[in-house]
């Protein structure tokens, strides 16, 4: 990191801020630019905010972040860095860099690496967002011992930046904004959420120190906290692991540089161990923002422990290493990474997946040496681990086998549902079960599969809403009943993920309101009888389109009006004019569309259904809300959220 910061120029000035183009359409759509309206998307804000400090961090200029929760709800974020330049900007000699960045989107120092190196925030679309969907928000910057002040509502200054005195002994950026309630309704911030965000951003750079406060008390999260870990990630696997037994005495962990290899500015950190007392995860991180989603550095991470431990179990002569698959290593391994690197590619504005595919080289390269000599130098631990991987790769291979003669057997002495269209692979490993409305869709559904690996079970209509249900009636209905049948499990308490048919289950339905509360009944339905089934990632969504374009030989296919609507107003590229087809529903797609754009794995989008780690007793409470018994419940959330509903958003 230390080359890295070398190459930091000091030039930050209004002549570093770039624009691109205008504020536009963030209070209207929201949800394209922080994924919602949601408690997650709330919480984002403060993300955004907080990433900024924690860039002028990592790039050397910044020791101290203080984040403070005030009791009517707003959020100030401060540090010590360089601060929000506040001269006239080039482009706009009449505003103010500070106003640039805060009102315009896709502005900012962020693209070019003349202020920055790596930053977390590359859109240009964090900050002036947050100020958008703020009721107001409150700027001070300290720079060049003078202290500067402006203040906006809702994307809009309410006057020009205002010098408001001398600052000897300060220096940096305060910000502090006031999510609005036009757009998140009697929403609040949690401290808990905050207090473990703040917390993960001081394990990701060492270097600097968080202090934490809140006025809002809610009993069980402190009220002021000092977070600095010099131990980085290291120190944090220890300590979310506790006193969980661990196959090694201490972490696989270290932190390499990329420019010594690859000639790149950047890093990576990271720290693994495997335990048998628990699900494996990994949490990783691009230039401290999350990555929940994973992406290519996640990749290159486990491919280089994968090959690191085949080569080992080769050296010491274990055959029973060429067993272990990269599922073996995730399966109790407990990982966290995190990477620095230059203009980094996400998928969506909320950056929870990298797709930067030079990631996956780079961090494979890093961490595969050092891996080979960790377990070079602790047999013991080395020796222990390989033991743990080589079982639990025999005990897949026979869940396998067994699945394989369940699967069979079962398939000739078992009646299974009449309109289950099943597949022919002999194991559940890559299998798929899409689950459509209607006789029509599942004909399409039918001629557009994998015969090998995807199975079709049409069902009928609505299905019964089992929030609404008494346990009798749940019991006795034919479509649940011939759900569970197809997948090969029970409800509730019997239900086990063992017992599975499918890999994944793939809710497919019309891109209509008719199809999306299909979609809701389902999920409602896996969520309160079969919740493994989602925590264990077997649930997704299907995308369909909603349009299909032609000009000439050229065909694209759009998920919605606005991308439609972006594409006829760039064009295809093909000669003539340009049809539009509206899907009605799946039926109406022929075979070819339906692989091409939903079906196949190679040119499709899942959406997989997760459940918020951070706050999972909200997503019950949400979904009692919403499907329960009691009606004044969606009344309430109703007049709470009927506002952000465009007209154009209702299909009728």
């Amino acid at each position: 990191m230390s080359d890295l910061l070398n190459q930091q120029p000091e030039t930050y000035d209004a002549s570093s801020i770039e624009v691109l183009e205008g504020l536009e359409a963030v209070r209207k759509r929201p949800g394209m630019y922080i994924g919602g309206t949601d408690e997650r998307a709330l919480h984002h804000m403060v993300a955004e905010i907080l990433d900024n400090s924690m860039d002028e961090a990592v790039a050397g200029h910044a020791t101290r972040i203080e984040v403070e929760l005030h009791e009517d709800g707003s959020v100030t974020v401060r540090d010590n860095g360089r601060g929000i330049p506040v001269d006239p900007h080039p482009k706009f000699p009449d505003k103010s860099a500070l106003e640039v960045i805060l009102c315009t989107l896709h502005a900012g120092g962020k693209f070019s690496n003349k202020a920055y190196s790596t930053s977390g925030g590359l859109n240009g679309v964090g900050s002036s967002v947050v100020n958008a969907l703020s009721d107001l928000m409150r700027v001070e910057v300290a720079r060049n011992r003078e202290l500067f002040v402006q203040e906006f509502s809702r994307g809009k200054p309410k006057g020009p930046v205002a010098k408001v005195g001398s600052a000897p002994n300060r220096r940096g950026t305060a910000v502090t904004f006031h999510a609005d309630p036009e757009i998140f309704g009697s929403q609040h911030l949690k401290p808990a959420r905050l207090y473990k965000m703040v917390r993960s951003k001081a394990y990701l750079f060492s270097g600097v120190e968080i202090r934490w406060k809140t006025a809002v008390n809610d009993g069980e999260t402190p009220l002021e906290a000092t977070f600095h870990y010099p131990g980085g990630l290291a120190q944090y696997l220890v300590e979310s692991m506790g006193n969980t037994m661990t196959y090694a005495e201490k972490p696989f962990a270290g932190k390499v540089s990329f420019e010594e290899k690859y000639g790149v500015p950047g890093s990576v950190e990271w720290a693994v161990n495997w335990t048998p007392m628990r699900d494996g995860f990994i949490h990783s991180y691009t230039n401290t923002v999350p990555t929940p989603d994973g992406g290519t550095h996640e990749s290159g991470f486990w491919a280089a422990i994968y090959k690191g431990v085949r080569a080992y179990g080769e050296l010491i002569k274990n055959r029973k290493a060429e067993l272990i698959t990269r599922d073996d290593l995730m399966t109790g391994g407990c990982a966290l990474l995190s990477i620095f690197i230059r203009e980094p590619s996400f998928v969506g504005q909320t950056k929870d997946r990298l797709s930067t595919e030079e990631a996956a080289k780079w961090v494979e390269g890093a961490v595969r040496d050092h891996f080979d000599n960790w377990l070079a130098a602790d047999p013991k631990s080395a020796g222990a681990i390989m033991d743990f991987l080589v079982l639990r790769a025999e005990e897949r291979l026979r869940r396998r086998q067994e699945k394989e003669t369940q699967r069979k057997s079962a398939t000739k002495r078992l009646r299974l549902p009449g309109k289950l269209v099943d597949c022919s692979a002999t194991n559940r490993e890559g299998t798929e079960l899409f689950i459509v409305e209607g006789d029509s869709a599942g004909g399409s559904a039918k001629m557009a599969r994998d015969r090998h690996k995807q199975a079709v079970m049409p069902i009928r209509g609505k299905i019964l809403n089992v929030l609404g249900a008494a346990g009798a009636k749940l019991g006795s209905n034919q479509e649940i009943s011939d759900l569970c049948q197809a997948l090969g499990v029970q409800m509730g308490s019997k239900f086990n993920a063992e017992d599975l048919r499918y890999d994944k289950i793939v809710i497919m339905t019309d891109a209509d309101v008719d199809g999306a509360h299909i979609a809701s009944l389902l999920m409602t339905f896996f969520f309160t009888q079969m919740r493994p089934l989602i925590d264990k990632g077997h649930l997704y969504l299907a995308c369909p389109p909603l349009f299909r374009l032609t000009q000439g030989a050229r065909r694209v296919y759009c998920i919605d009006e606005a991308e439609k609507n972006e594409w006829l107003k760039k064009g295809l590229g093909g000669k003539g004019k340009i049809e539009v087809s509206r899907f009605k529903g799946l039926g109406e797609m022929d075979a070819k569309d339906l692989k091409e754009t939903t079906m196949s794995p190679a040119t499709r989008q899942l959406i997989r259904v997760t459940i918020d780690e951070d706050a999972p007793g909200e997503t019950g409470d949400l979904v009692e809300r919403l499907m329960g018994k009691k009606p004044e419940l969606r009344f309430q959330y109703i007049q709470e959220n009927a506002r952000f509903v465009d007209a154009e958003d209702v299909d009728v």
